[in-house]
């Protein structure tokens, strides 16, 4: 199966894991995803997440996070940026998703990483996707 974007692919099989109460996820590997997977972990979305040779490009099994009553801690993922539309933003245009509560992911000259550590370091780019 050809994959046109992956990072909304991601994005759509957490969507769906979450919905099914699934434990954990297997995501096509890519860097962005890697990067993608990495701010969600640091930011205390997901549990954690792992790379696993399959023979070909790889997956990501990201590790799936639900509360103490079993919601799941995500509520929305959007995709912002998509390959029609890129959606570029200063660091002073960053949004602020839920007043502070969500995050921005955002990809950089520096790599992928949150709204937050986009301000403290000064640094715009594509705004990839917003988490609530």
């Amino acid at each position: 199966m050809s994959v046109n974007d992956p990072i909304s692919d991601m994005l759509t099989r957490i969507r769906n894991g979450l919905r099914n109460r699934s434990r954990r996820v297997d995501c096509l590997n890519s860097k962005v995803c890697r990067g993608l997977a990495q701010v969600l972990q640091d930011e205390g979305y997901v549990d954690g997440f792992e790379v696993v040779e399959d023979g070909r490009q790889g997956l990501i099994r990201v590790s799936l996070r639900y509360g103490s009553a079993g919601e799941p801690l995500i509520a929305s993922l959007t995709r912002v940026s998509k390959p029609g539309r890129r959606v570029y933003s200063k660091v002073e245009d960053l949004p602020r998703p839920l007043q502070g509560m969500g995050i921005a992911v955002v990809s950089t000259s520096r790599g992928v990483m949150s709204d937050r550590k986009c301000r403290n370091e000064r640094v715009g780019g594509e705004l990839l996707a917003v988490v609530q």
